[in-house]
Order: structure tokens, then C-alpha cells, then sequence
């Protein structure tokens, strides 16, 4: 398998190209035919030299992703199924917004975490992504726009799998999409998602970054969230608030917390007051999220009225809090809901 030319920075494209007898400049021209033109083939960077193209052509690969699916909602969201380069499949997803579109991508084909009301995690683990593999979901988004004369404005890390248990390669597709040469994607237009995984919450803290950080919490405490949430034994809920104060103390940054209310477990009004004592004294913002159906789990909503009361205790304790909009429910492209569908009819 060649690599893939999505995986090098702008650094190494320039390294690449001395190293094959061509001044670094031309390392610059093939970043941009990669990020600003987005062409899809080595023989399209017309100002490179045929024997540069040739080189490029046999020394990498530019096509990561096949599309399999497409399921377009009538919310305007947009699904993908994506093959990958060893018949694994991945899924990414295109949001439309009233203030613009945002792409939620995946970091791992599968995910470990265990969460017990999530699509994603129930065929385990079966790898990571490289950072190109995740580059690549944009890329493609951004083409996908670019019929329309739109562009990708922001970016949630948040599709299948758990981007701090591949943090370098998620830290270095960071690094891509920001880069002032490339897409040039604001940091503060990019969330990344964590189920709280503490060294790496640490680690973060320390990147001197303006990208959002948001946690999944979906309990008050820590035997709630350990039934919940598996990885909450390896890493127990007063470690996870502890790592988040220490990010909170080093960056400034306000962080958000996403909680997935399900029927009768987690959204009574005693959990909603226990939630608050905990995040009263956080710069944060609480994204309630009313529990998606995933037909292997017996999860139920909570009730309207009920999920509008534990968003008033909340506030009226002084907490930032919202309700999420649904988006991309009727195609399974909502949160919880994402999985290689493909796989359950092989």
C-alpha cells in the first residue's frame, strides 16, 4: 500500500520534493493543488513537470475514500458510507446550518468505548485512522461543496470512534485543517469530542490551541456514568472533572458538555441537580442531547416536558445550557446513531 499524500504536511511535501532533486517551492504547489484547487489525481497539478507527476503518481496515493452510500435527509444533512483502502468502512457526515456547513468526522474504523445507548461502538474496535484518512473525509466534503459554491465552515470531530485513543494522528489532522496554506478551517470553528480519556485531556491542554474541547458526560456521578459509560472504570468521573479544571486553569477555554438524556436512568431532577453541583463553578456549556434510537439498545426518550424541566434546573443554577437540534435523525446520521451500515448486511 503507497502512502497517502493526505498524511504529509506541508513540511514534508517540501522535504519530499528535494529529496527528488526539485526545488522545495514545488513541495508548496502540490499542498495547494491538495487543499485549494482539491484535484483528485497526480496528473491534474498542471505545473508540476510530467517526471515530478510520474513520481508523485508512483510513490503515493490520493484517493482514500470510495464512496458506497449516500443518504441525503430532509433536513439537508447528508451521510456517507466510505470505503477504505482494506474493506473497512467508515461513515461522514455534512450539516447544514444556518450559519454555514459543519462536517462531523470519524477517527477510527469502530470504537471500544462501550457506550451503552451508541451505534458506534457495537462491532468493537477494528482500527485507527491515519491522519489522512480523517483529512480526507473534509477534503471530499469540500468538493462536495464546492458544486454548490459553498465551503466547509466548521468541523466536529465527533463521528465513530474515540479521537483521544488516536490522539496523534487526530492532533496532526488538526494541524492540516488549519493550516493558513490548506483549508484554513478557524480553530475556534473545530470541536473535538472525548469520552474522557485523562492523560490525553492533560496532553491536550498543553497543544496551545483555540480548537473547542467537549466531553461526554451523560451522568452526575461516577457509579451512574461507570453503567453508562465502561471507559468511566479505567477512568472514574472525579479523575475526568479533575483534568478538565486542570485544562480549564491552563487554557482559559470554555468547555462543553454533551449529555445524552435517556428515559427513567439519567434525566431525573435529582441527576439534573447533582449535574449542576458538579458544573456550576466550570466555564461550560451543557449540550443536552435526547437519547437517538440504535435498535439493539432498549433505551427509551425522556419526555419533553421532562427534558425542558432538567434544562430549567440547570439554569436556574446558574448553568449554560441547551437543547441539541436534532439533525439527520431519519437516515441514522445522529448522534449515537453512526455505524458502517454496510457491515450488518455482509
Amino acid at each position: 500500500m503507497k502512502p497517502l499524500i493526505y498524511d504529509f504536511s506541508l513540511e514534508e511535501l517540501q522535504q519530499w520534493a528535494k529529496d527528488n532533486g526539485e526545488p522545495a517551492f514545488r513541495g508548496g504547489q502540490i499542498f495547494d493543488w491538495l487543499y485549494v484547487k482539491r484535484v483528485n489525481d497526480f496528473e491534474s497539478m498542471s505545473n508540476l513537470s510530467k517526471t515530478l507527476r510520474a513520481k508523485l503518481t508512483e510513490q503515493f496515493s490520493i484517493n482514500a475514500l470510495t464512496e458506497i452510500t449516500k443518504l441525503e435527509s430532509k433536513d439537508g444533512t447528508v451521510k456517507f458510507l466510505f470505503g477504505l483502502h482494506d474493506d473497512h468502512a467508515i461513515e461522514t457526515v455534512i450539516m447544514k446550518h444556518n450559519y454555514g456547513n459543519s462536517v462531523c468526522v470519524t477517527t477510527q474504523v469502530g470504537c471500544r468505548i462501550g457506550c451503552t445507548f451508541c451505534a458506534s461502538t457495537l462491532g468493537g474496535l477494528k482500527r485507527d485512522l491515519t491522519a489522512g484518512e480523517i483529512v480526507a473525509q473534509v477534503v471530499r466534503s469540500q468538493q462536495i461543496l464546492d458544486a454548490r459554491g459553498e465551503r466547509v465552515s466548521s468541523i466536529v470531530i465527533m463521528g465513530t470512534g474515540e479521537p483521544f485513543e488516536n490522539y496523534d494522528a487526530t492532533m496532526r489532522f488538526l494541524r492540516l485543517m488549519i493550516h493558513e496554506k490548506g483549508l484554513n478551517i478557524g480553530q475556534r470553528h473545530i470541536t473535538v469530542s472525548t469520552s474522557g480519556i485523562v492523560p490525553n485531556i492533560y496532553k491536550f491542554a498543553e497543544e496551545d490551541t483555540q480548537i473547542n474541547l467537549a466531553i461526554s458526560i451523560h451522568a452526575p456521578n461516577d457509579a451512574l456514568r461507570s453503567k453508562l459509560m465502561p471507559v468511566n472504570r479505567r477512568y472514574p468521573f472525579d479523575d475526568v472533572i479533575e483534568s478538565l479544571r486542570y485544562y480549564q486553569a491552563k487554557t482559559g477555554r470554555r468547555i462543553s458538555f454533551e449529555y445524552a438524556l435517556i428515559g427513567g436512568v439519567n434525566d431525573q431532577p435529582e441527576h439534573a441537580k447533582e449535574l449542576a453541583g458538579v458544573l456550576k463553578t466550570m466555564l461550560c456549556h451543557v449540550n443536552l442531547i435526547p437519547v437517538n434510537h440504535v435498535p439493539e439498545r432498549k433505551y427509551v426518550r425522556t419526555s419533553r416536558n421532562d427534558i425542558f424541566e432538567f434544562q430549567r434546573i440547570l439554569a436556574d443554577q446558574g448553568v449554560n445550557v441547551t437543547i441539541r437540534r436534532e439533525q439527520g435523525h431519519d437516515i441514522a446520521a445522529a448522534c449515537g446513531q453512526l455505524r458502517a451500515k454496510h457491515m450488518e448486511l455482509g
